[in-house]
């Protein structure tokens, strides 16, 4: 699928960010290797070791089980998963996060059209904005106006989408949302909007 592919009446393009715009392990993954360098720095131990350790359970059984595989592989203290969650929300990482090229393209061909683009993210506010912050957006940033769904109520519940579209005038007919979730896609039925799952991009 391409722009050109989308009905030429939607004004309002609505993007989730993790794994839509981005993947999101380009930004967990990093995150696992400063707090591994961390832990290497406090308890002596094998960074690289940890690293992989962690990257190998996030492809294997996802994040959530990751600082716990960490707890029993290397007897890592509790009170590190406190420092753990702080650095998944605030980390400064050493590369810039990619948009999947063809999201690039899309994002700017939406641009040269003069339509509106919004990302709509779910997820703590702090840590989606820490990545939007870090995204190499190729001078498109201007171009962005953000909502941060959990300020007001996650998605799938509609009342970001209809507080956007109450705040730009838009209506419902000429917005679409591109995501890839089932709250995604419950979040623009709800809302009366199109849908569109970002994988029919790639």
């Amino acid at each position: 699928m391409t722009y050109s592919d989308i009905d030429l009446k939607k004004q309002a393009f609505i993007f989730e960010l993790d794994n839509v715009l981005y993947p999101e392990k380009d930004y967990l993954l990093q995150v696992y290797y400063l707090f591994a360098g961390m832990i290497e720095y406090t308890e002596l131990w094998d960074a690289k070791a940890m690293t992989s350790l962690m990257t190998e359970t996030y492809k294997e059984h996802g994040h959530e089980a990751v600082f716990d595989a960490l707890k029993q592989k290397f007897n890592i203290g509790e009170k590190y998963r406190r420092n753990f969650d702080d650095m998944l929300i605030t980390s400064k990482l050493p590369l810039k996060l990619l948009l999947f090229q063809r999201m690039l393209e899309l994002l700017q061909q939406i641009v040269v059209d003069r339509k509106k683009i919004f990302i709509v993210t779910n997820g703590n506010p702090q840590q989606q904005l820490n990545k939007i912050k870090q995204t190499e957006w190729n001078g498109l940033e201007s171009y962005l106006t953000c909502y941060f769904a959990d300020e007001i109520n996650a998605k799938p519940e509609p009342h970001t989408i209809n507080q956007l579209l109450a705040d730009h005038n838009i209506e419902r007919r000429h917005a679409v949302m591109i995501g890839i979730t089932e709250a995604d896609e419950l979040c623009a039925q709800a809302a009366g909007i199109d849908f569109i799952n970002s994988y029919r991009f790639m």
